[in-house]
Parts: structure tokens; C-alpha cells; sequence
């Protein structure tokens, strides 16, 4: 019996310690996964908004108790920590968890201020290419200066609901959240707090980026 058990429980330790590396590896298909709902039914709901699937992992970070605090608005955006924060008066009063720029879109450090606010703001540079009878994505990660619509297909504008524009194209808005700086350069943050931080912002408003 001992003989047959200990090369089972070999084949059952080698079997766990590769799923444990798979978990660290990200092998899903290149993409935004954030526009996966763009053009269609919205299927997933409240952290993530309309049309934006919930965070990837559990948000502990983000809290607001600003409501009753009076005083200049100010937002910090820490891209290192993947976070931004909201101060009035000088007083911290809300955390929101966020997805910058990745690599090659980096979210540009500096200060600004913010240019324009848009509840319903749609992007006119990026979406995804649907299939006109079928409605499947062909594509999900479009730039649509670069990427040409195939036959038969439409291109779908990826929304950006609660955009704060601070710089020449990059904004603060509702959007996915991987758990890492994955956007084209803007602030990704979740709904509730994208809705807290546009409610709360005036044009104007400082936005230093760190």
C-alpha cells in the first residue's frame, strides 16, 4: 500500500504547486478587459459600474467621508501605490483605489487642474469592434487611429462615465480595475468613488500626480 500512496501524493504535490504558479501568471489574451461589456447588455454590476466588470480583486482601500467636510478641493494620485486621494481644507476625506496608465500609456506625472467634467463622457480614440449580426467582440482593444474596421463589424466608443479631464486626453473616470496600472493613460477608478470624486470636484481643482 505504501508503495502505491507515495507516488500518488508526489503527482498530487506536483499538481497543486502548478496551479499555484499559474495563479501568478496573467494568461488571459491581450486586451481591456474593462470594454468586454462595450456595445452590449451590461452583465456585471455596482463596483464597477455601467459597462465595467467588478475589480479583479477586493478593494480595501477605498473609503469616502467627505459629505459634511467644507474647505478647497485637492486630489493626490500615487501611481506607485495605485491610489488616489481626495482632501478638502487640508483634511484627507476619502481613498480611492485606482488603474493608471500602464507602461507604454503612462499617466504623466506633474500638476494640473481639472479641465472638464462630463458625466456620460464616451472615448473617441479607443472601444472595441462588435460583429453587426452576431454582436460578438471581435476585437477588444481598439485604437481606433490604428485599427481599421473590419467588414461587417461596428466600432463601439468605451464609455467613461464621471470623466474629470486634468491633461491633453487623460482623465479620472469610471472604469475596470485589474489589481495594476493597465489603462491608455487615464485614472481608472470604481464607480462609487469615480461618482464621490466627480460630485465633489470643480473645474479648477488641483490634481497632483506622483
Amino acid at each position: 500500500m505504501k508503495a502505491s500512496i507515495f507516488p500518488t501524493l508526489q503527482y498530487a504535490a506536483i499538481a497543486i504547486m502548478a496551479c499555484a504558479l499559474a495563479a501568478c501568471v496573467d494568461s488571459r489574451p491581450p486586451g481591456s478587459d474593462y470594454l468586454a461589456d462595450v456595445g452590449g447588455l451590461v452583465r456585471h454590476e455596482a463596483s464597477g459600474g455601467p459597462h465595467h466588470p467588478a475589480p479583479a480583486i477586493p478593494d480595501d482601500i477605498s473609503y469616502w467621508s467627505g459629505d459634511d467636510v467644507s474647505g478647497k478641493p485637492l486630489i493626490k494620485i500615487n501611481r506607485s501605490e495605485q491610489k488616489a486621494s481626495f482632501y478638502k481644507g487640508g483634511v484627507l476625506v476619502g481613498v480611492s483605489r485606482i488603474s493608471s496608465g500602464k507602461e507604454d500609456h503612462g499617466t504623466p506625472p506633474g500638476m494640473y487642474k481639472i479641465k472638464e467634467k462630463d458625466k456620460d463622457h464616451k472615448s473617441t480614440l479607443y472601444g472595441v469592434f462588435k460583429d453587426k449580426l452576431t454582436g460578438k467582440t471581435i476585437n477588444d482593444n481598439v485604437d481606433i487611429r490604428v485599427d481599421k474596421i473590419p467588414p461587417g463589424a461596428a466600432f463601439y466608443n468605451a464609455p467613461m462615465p464621471n470623466f474629470m479631464r486634468f491633461a491633453d486626453g487623460i482623465g479620472m473616470h469610471t472604469g475596470y480595475l485589474p489589481g495594476y496600472a493597465a489603462s491608455h493613460g487615464c485614472v481608472r477608478m470604481p464607480h462609487e468613488m469615480a461618482e464621490k470624486f466627480f460630485e465633489n470636484v470643480q473645474i479648477g481643482t488641483p490634481v497632483i500626480v506622483e
